[in-house]
């Protein structure tokens, strides 16, 4: 259990694509890790582009980027629901700039734009996204995984793999401490 004692937050919002939400969350767990939901409220159950629900364990503004070791942000239209809510925008900026882990797949990377937190930094996303991660001051690439520093960001549903092994193996290299 390469990832017992870290806690992880996966972000939820209405609209998430179903596999990039759950694959890591299961892995994850898999791994050792406890993971939890955090989306606008605790409690509520949001609903997949595809209909299957994830109950939020958390509440954004109940959180801060201190109570956990890394953030993951899925896909599908959730990111855009996502950043429209200040304590989510501000866990992810809060965990970027604490230097904890911050993962965000497909349009997950809205998210890195809304936080402001993408200056200067190498990304990749799935394609639709890409001008707006550039004019958010990152550089954007077209490959499976990009891991600069904290950041790890994938393109779509057929890089799980690769960014679930990155997002492991980038604790198994720089352990960060639990809180």
């Amino acid at each position: 259990m390469t990832l017992s004692g870290k806690h992880i937050a996966v972000l939820v919002e209405d609209i998430y694509e179903d596999l990039e939400l759950w694959y890591p969350v299961y892995r994850l767990r898999e791994e050792g890790a406890k993971v939890s939901l955090v989306g606008p409220e605790s409690g509520k159950t949001y609903t997949s582009k595809h209909g299957y629900p994830a109950k939020a364990d958390r509440a954004a503004e109940d959180v801060s980027a201190a109570d956990f070791d890394a953030v993951i942000i899925p896909g599908g239209y959730a990111p855009d629901r996502m950043r429209r809510d200040p304590a989510m925008v501000k866990l992810v900026a809060e965990a970027v700039e604490q230097d904890k882990l911050v993962a965000a797949i497909c349009h997950g990377g809205w998210m890195l734009c809304s936080a402001g937190e993408l200056s200067g930094r190498r990304v990749t996303s799935f394609s639709a996204i890409k001008d707006d991660l550039v004019n958010a001051g990152a550089e954007w690439v077209d490959k499976e995984v990009v891991r600069d520093g904290n950041l790890i960001t994938s393109r779509k549903p057929d890089d799980l793999p690769a960014f679930l092994r990155s997002i492991i193996e980038s604790f198994a290299e720089s352990p960060v401490a639990t809180p």
